[in-house]
C-alpha cells in the first residue's frame, strides 16, 4: 500500500481522546468482543495486534511478535512508536493510562495520531485490561523503558516507571495479558485460527513481518514467520494456490486520492466460481461487500465489455457480457484504507463510505482498461472465457428457472422426498438434510412435525467444486437442496427468502459421511454462501458410543468423549457399544441423542476468514490431488482446530 509522505504529526498524548469509561465491560463483554467463547477470547489478540498494525500503516512499525506463553498468557510487541507517555493537559493522565483504561481512548477518534486505522469497533486495548486477569505493559520511548501493571480487571495498577533504558534504542510497546477465566468460557487460545488472522495481515500490509511462536506445554506449533513482499499479490497466488491459473500473470494497480487509498490485484483461473472476490477496509475483511465492491464490479463489467467490442470479440448485435460471466475464474483482493470508514450490514462487515466506490470505480476503469491493452494475450482469454460462461449460462436458464419455487412459504414446487415441517415461522424452523433413505425414514419418526423438516438425500452430491452451474442444475440431490432452502442460488441468492434458520447436516460420524459433509459444505459456501456467512448451517454431532449404566443408557459423541467418561467412572465395566451409522440408530435413540433441541448438540459453521476458506476449499475439492495431500498432511496434527 503506497505511504502517504505526509505523516500524521507528533504522536503525544495530547494527540489522544476520551469516549468513556469502562464500567460495564466485565459485565456485558458480549457488547464490546462479540461473547465469551472462543471467539471473544481470540478478539483480546485482534485488539493488542490491530494496535502494532495501525503503527504499521502509520509508517512506523515493520515488525510484530505475538508468543502465546506457557502460563496461558499472550504477549504482543511491536517495534512502532510506543503509546504515549506523556501526561495529557486536560486528562490529567499518561497516555498508557489513556490507552488502558479509558473505553475508546486513543489517537483515533479525532486526534492527529494516525491518518487510518483498523479495527471494527474502535474498543482498543482497554477493553483487553478490563477482561484480563492481569496486564503488563511496556513501552520503550526516548531512550527510555517505562513499565505498568493491571490487575482484576484494570481496577488495580501500579504507576508508570521508567525501569531502565530502551535496549539498543529500540522504540515500541510491549502488551502482555492473561485472560480472566471468570469472564470467558474458555481460555486456551487455538494456534490455527490466530495463524490464518496474522498470515492475513501480512498479506494486507506489504513488508510487515509477524512472527508467531506457542511455547504452551504440549502444544508442537512450531515458529512462524508470514511476510510478504508482494503483499496483496502474494494473497492473489495464495488463494488460487490449487486452482489453474488462466494466465500467469497478476495483474495490480493501485491509487490514492486525499485521505483514501485503494490497491487491488487480480487473477483468473480456469476453475467456474464467481465468488472469488476478496475486500477489505483498513485490514477488516468486508465479507458482505460494500460501495468499494461496488464500484470495482461495475468498473469491471463496463471494462471488459468495452475490450470486447473495440477488438471485435463482440459484434454489435450481440448482448453484453454480464458481471457473473466476466467474474467466472476470477480472484481479485480489493483493500482499501479510508479515515473514517462506516461499517454497515447484519455482521458490521458491509463498508458504507460512497466516495470509496467512486474512487475503486475510477481507478478500475482507467488501470485495468490500461492492463488489459498492455496484456493482449491475457485479455483475450479473459473475453473467451467469459463468453463461454454466457453462453452456459443460457443453456442453464431452464434448469435454474426450473428450480425456483412459487413463493417462498407455501409448498408449491418442493422436491417429493422433502417432508416439510407445518410451521412458516423460519426463524423457529430447522432443515435436516439427511444421509440415507433409511435414515432419513428414523429422522422423518423422531422429528418435531412442527418446526423440523427432512430433506434424505441418496449417497454423494455431486463435486460442484468441479462443475459448471449448467451441469450442477442438472443433479437430482442439487435441484432439491435448492428446492427445499427456497431463496435461489448463487448470485440471484436471497438470504430474506430462505425457508428455515437452521440447515442441519446430518450424516454419519465414518469416513463417507466426513465426505458427504463436505460436499455439502461446498456447496453452502461456493453457491449458497450467505447461509454460512450469516451462521444458519450447522452440522449434527450423532454419538458414536453407547453404554449402559443401571437402567440407562448413555450417548458419548466420540473416542476422546468416552476416554473422559471412563476415565470419570473407573469402576463401569461394561462393554461401549460402537454406533454404526444413523440408518441403525432406532427412530427414539436419533431423536434423543441428536434431534432434540434440548439434549442435542450442533456444530455451527463459521467463516471468519473468507479468503482463507476460499483457498482450503479449493484445495480440499479441486483437481490438484498433490496440493490436497500436501494440505491433509500439513493439518492433519490440528484437527482438533477445526472450526466446521
Amino acid at each position: 500500500m503506497p505511504q502517504d509522505t505526509k505523516k500524521p504529526r507528533s504522536y503525544s498524548a495530547s494527540s489522544m481522546t476520551i469516549l468513556e469509561g469502562l464500567a460495564h465491560v466485565r459485565k456485558r463483554p458480549g457488547m464490546y468482543i462479540g461473547g465469551t467463547g472462543i471467539t471473544g477470547l481470540h478478539h483480546l489478540v485482534w485488539e493488542v495486534v490491530d494496535n502494532s498494525v495501525d503503527e504499521a500503516m502509520a509508517g512506523y512499525c515493520d515488525r510484530i511478535d505475538i508468543t502465546l506463553l506457557a502460563d496461558g498468557g499472550c504477549r504482543v510487541v511491536d517495534n512502532g512508536r510506543g503509546i504515549p507517555t506523556d501526561v495529557h493537559p486536560e486528562f490529567k493522565m499518561t497516555g498508557v493510562e489513556i490507552a488502558l483504561t479509558k473505553l475508546g481512548g486513543g489517537g483515533k477518534f479525532g486526534g492527529d495520531g494516525y491518518k487510518v486505522s483498523g479495527g471494527l469497533h474502535g474498543v482498543g486495548v482497554s477493553v483487553v485490561n478490563a477482561l484480563s486477569e492481569r496486564v503488563v505493559v511496556e513501552v520503550d520511548r526516548d531512550g527510555k523503558r517505562h513499565q505498568i501493571e493491571f490487575a482484576e480487571g484494570g481496577s488495580k495498577s501500579t504507576r508508570l516507571e521508567v525501569v531502565g533504558p530502551s535496549p539498543r534504542g529500540r522504540t515500541g510497546t510491549t502488551v502482555t495479558f492473561w485472560p480472566d477465566p471468570a469472564v470467558f468460557e474458555v481460555i486456551e487460545f487455538s494456534a490455527r485460527t490466530m495463524l490464518e488472522r496474522f498470515q492475513m495481515m501480512a498479506f494486507l500490509n506489504k513488508g510487515l513481518e509477524i512472527r508467531f511462536r506457542d511455547e504452551r506445554p504440549d502444544h508442537d506449533t512450531e515458529p512462524v514467520t508470514y511476510r510478504y513482499a508482494g503483499g496483496i499479490v502474494d494473497f492473489v497466488k495464495h488463494v488460487n494456490g490449487s486452482k489453474e491459473p488462466l494466465f500467469n500473470k497478476v495483474g495490480y494497480f493501485e491509487q490514492a486520492e486525499e485521505a483514501q487509498e485503494v490497491e487491488l490485484a487480480f487473477q483468473w483461473n480456469t476453475g467456474y466460481q464467481t465468488d472469488g472476490l476478496h475486500s477489505f477496509a483498513n485490514g477488516i475483511a468486508t465479507i458482505e461487500g460494500g460501495t468499494h465492491e461496488e464500484g470495482f464490479r461495475a468498473a469491471l463489467t463496463n471494462v471488459v465489455n468495452r475490450y470486447a467490442r473495440t477488438k471485435g470479440h463482440l459484434r454489435e448485435k450481440d448482448p453484453n457480457l454480464a458481471g457473473e460471466d466476466i467474474r467466472e475464474g476470477l480472484t481479485a483482493i480489493i483493500s482499501v484504507r479510508l479515515r473514517e470508514p462506516q461499517f454497515e450490514g447484519q455482521t458490521k462487515a458491509k463498508l458504507g463510505n460512497p466516495p470509496v466506490k467512486t474512487l475503486v470505480q475510477r481507478a478500475t476503469n482507467e488501470r485495468l482498461g490500461d492492463w488489459l491493452e498492455e496484456q493482449p494475450t491475457e485479455a483475450n482469454k479473459i473475453v473467451k472465457k467469459a463468453l463461454a460462461a454466457q453462453r452456459a449460462r443460457a443453456a442453464a436458464r431452464q434448469a435454474r428457472d426450473a428450480t425456483r419455487r412459487k413463493s417462498s412459504l407455501d409448498g408449491a414446487g418442493m422436491p417429493d422426498k422433502l417432508k416439510d415441517c407445518s410451521s412458516r415461522n423460519r426463524h423457529e424452523c430447522e432443515l435436516f438434510i439427511v444421509e440415507g433413505d433409511s435414515a432419513g425414514g428414523s429422522a422423518i419418526k423422531g422429528r418435531d412435525p412442527r418446526t423440523q423438516a427432512i430433506l434424505p438425500i441418496r449417497g454423494k452430491i455431486l463435486n460442484v467444486e468441479r462443475a459448471r452451474i449448467d451441469k450442477m442444475l442438472k443433479n437430482n440431490e442439487v435441484e432439491a437442496l435448492v428446492k427445499a432452502v427456497g431463496a435461489g442460488f448463487g448470485e440471484e441468492f436471497d438470504l430474506e427468502k430462505i425457508r428455515y434458520h437452521k440447515i442441519i447436516l446430518m450424516a454419519d460420524a465414518d469416513v463417507d459421511g466426513s465426505h458427504i459433509r463436505t460436499l455439502l459444505l461446498t456447496f453452502f459456501f461456493r453457491h449458497m454462501k450467505a447461509m454460512v456467512e450469516h451462521e444458519h448451517v450447522y452440522i449434527a454431532q450423532p454419538p458414536l458410543y453407547s453404554t449402559v449404566v443401571g437402567k440407562e443408557k448413555v450417548y458419548l459423541k466420540d473416542d476422546a468423549a468416552r476416554a473422559a467418561w471412563a476415565a470419570e467412572h473407573p469402576a463401569h465395566k461394561k462393554e461401549y457399544q460402537r454406533l454404526k451409522g444413523l440408518g441403525e440408530m432406532d427412530w427414539e435413540e436419533l431423536k434423543d441423542t441428536t434431534m432434540d433441541a434440548g439434549r442435542r448438540t450442533l456444530l455451527q459453521v463459521t467463516v471468519e476468514q473468507a479468503a482463507n476458506a476460499d483457498a482450503v476449499v479449493s484445495r480440499l475439492m479441486g483437481d490438484d490431488v498433490d496440493a490436497r495431500k500436501t494440505f491433509i498432511q500439513q493439518n492433519a496434527k490440528d484437527v482438533r482446530f477445526l472450526d466446521i
